[in-house]
């Protein structure tokens, strides 16, 4: 009976993904359409069984339905990672989220998207994005940070902070333009060269231990 309402739990889920990417898709026709032949709406099917199979203990079956779906799909996704409801994975190709990373409901993430670590944090590596996060194609978000609900992040964007809500964001390294709607002012003259500040404190660092040297 638990196994019965386990898979009636998950078929609700997909169909749920089935009609996001019906919304948001113009090119979707029918709903076959997109049970049958969207990768991404693959891709999370799989995952909801690999994620199940993951809390359960049953790392190496996981795996191995991760595994199949990142081939079929082009689409990786962690068991260990946590997807909510209505979310659209669109083309998919390239797509990456990691083990600690959480995508809340109503996200719409495009191809090439990585939810990543940086390599320099244990525990909780990979990002949290809020509901109704949207995640242009290309985009990289690193680290251990949440990206507020309803927030937007352009194509080709990498985000290494936090964001809060309703927010826009563009760039490399990715900076808000936009926060509820509105306009955010930014210098584009006088901002400053983050490479100049970091030579700058490095021959400051210098000096000092020149100062140390002679002192001894």
């Amino acid at each position: 009976m638990k196994l019965e309402l386990i898979k009636l739990s998950m078929f609700k889920l997909i169909k749920k993904e089935c009609e996001a990417a019906m919304e948001r898709d113009p090119a979707a026709t029918s709903f076959w359409q997109v049970f049958w032949f969207y990768p991404g709406v693959r891709a999370i099917a799989a995952h909801r069984k690999a994620h199940e199979l993951y809390k359960k203990g049953k790392k190496f079956a996981a795996f191995r339905i991760a595994n199949r779906a990142r081939r079929k799909t082009g689409i990786e996704i962690h068991p260990a990672a946590v997807i909510g409801e209505n979310v659209f994975i669109d083309h998919g190709t390239g797509v990456v989220i990691g083990e600690t990373a959480v995508v809340g409901d109503g996200c719409t993430i495009y191809q090439g998207v990585t939810l990543g670590g940086t390599g320099k944090d244990v525990g909780k590596r990979h990002p949290t994005l809020g509901n109704n996060v949207l995640v242009g194609s290309g985009a990289k978000i690193l680290g251990p940070f949440t990206v507020g609900d309803n927030s937007k992040i352009a194509a080709n964007a990498v985000v290494l902070k936090e964001l809060p809500p309703n927010s826009t964001a563009v760039g490399v390294p990715a900076r808000i333009v936009k926060m509820d709607g509105v306009p955010v002012h930014f210098d584009h003259i006088n901002t400053p060269d983050p490479i100049s500040q970091e030579i700058c404190r490095l021959c400051q660092e210098i000096e000092k231990i020149k100062k140390k040297i002679e002192e001894n």
